[in-house]
């Protein structure tokens, strides 16, 4: 009976432990910090860094490995990104032939991979274009930074993934997953691909911190906006909506419609004909 009544108060003793972390989770948030979630992150071209996140970069690994590290971008401010991470875009990795990083995952589930940019040395498109894969899938086609965002500019490209089963999954495609997540920086027609930085981190594309807005990519937000203007044809009157997507920019005053001018010069054939036509006919009758 003794041990009975000890199983019950143990069970109970646990489902309220169970209710208070419970409890204790969404009160402190819904989980683990945005840094805690980070599995694994890397300074490429240059030495540990925590941002202003709490993400821990670490020193590139393929240091005196792969590629060549550059600093280049040191010289120069990185538009988008927060003064204390802008070493982060600062520094990078490239190498004349495709390399890449290996990352070991141990669970299953959501992931987000998120790499850092930023194009110091070009000052046009189309002078470095790669692609980026990831366990042999490619996930970024055709990157040409300058192209995306401009000069000395952060740009972040983010790729969701999720493991389970075994299996891999990442932009519709599926294959065998083996516990090391390789991601390629391949090499393309024009110059070496590169990375400044980039981690992977469990999560959703909602939990991933965003860059400062750029003035020079926002477009006007028009999309909600309606513009009324005269309809054509001779309704009188008439109005139509025009979608602000769709609306014509007009140069200089409005072109009269040749289709709505005064077409009483070609009613006077018609009367004359009708003058002539009546009394003939009224002849022919009295015949």
């Amino acid at each position: 009976m003794q041990r009975v009544t000890a199983q019950l108060v143990a069970g109970l003793l646990a489902a309220v432990l169970s209710l208070l972390s419970e409890q204790s989770w969404a009160d402190g948030g819904g989980g683990p910090s945005l840094s805690e979630r980070v599995i694994w992150a890397v300074n490429a071209g240059g030495e540990a860094h925590v941002d202003v996140h709490g993400i821990h970069f670490r020193k590139d690994p393929l240091e005196g490995k792969i590629g060549k590290a550059s600093d280049y971008g040191m010289r120069l401010p990185i538009l988008r990104s927060s003064p204390e991470d802008q070493i982060l875009y600062q520094t990078e990795r490239y190498n004349e032939d495709t390399f890449g990083y290996d990352v070991p995952i141990r669970e299953e589930g959501e992931y987000i991979l998120v790499m850092k940019y930023a194009e110091v040395y070009f000052a046009q498109s189309q002078q470095k274009v790669f692609d980026v894969r990831l366990n042999g899938h490619v996930v970024v086609k055709d990157l040409d930074i300058f192209d995306r965002v401009g000069h000395s500019t952060a740009h972040d490209e983010i790729v969701p993934f999720s493991i389970k089963k075994g299996k891999l999954s990442v932009q519709g495609e599926v294959s065998t997953f083996n516990g090391k997540l390789t991601v390629e920086f391949v090499k393309g027609y024009y110059d070496n691909p590169k990375v400044c930085a980039l981690y992977v981190m469990k999560g959703t594309l909602d939990d991933v911190p965003k860059l400062q807005p750029h003035p020079g990519l926002e477009k006007p937000d028009i999309e909600d906006e309606d513009e009324e203007e005269d309809s054509e044809g001779g309704e009188e009157g008439g109005k139509k909506k025009v979608s602000a997507g769709s609306k014509r920019v007009q140069s200089g005053p409005r072109t009269p419609n040749p289709y709505a001018a005064d077409n009483s010069s070609l009613m006077f054939p018609i009367l004359v004909a009708f003058g002539v036509f009546i009394p003939t006919l009224f002849c022919l009758c009295r015949l």
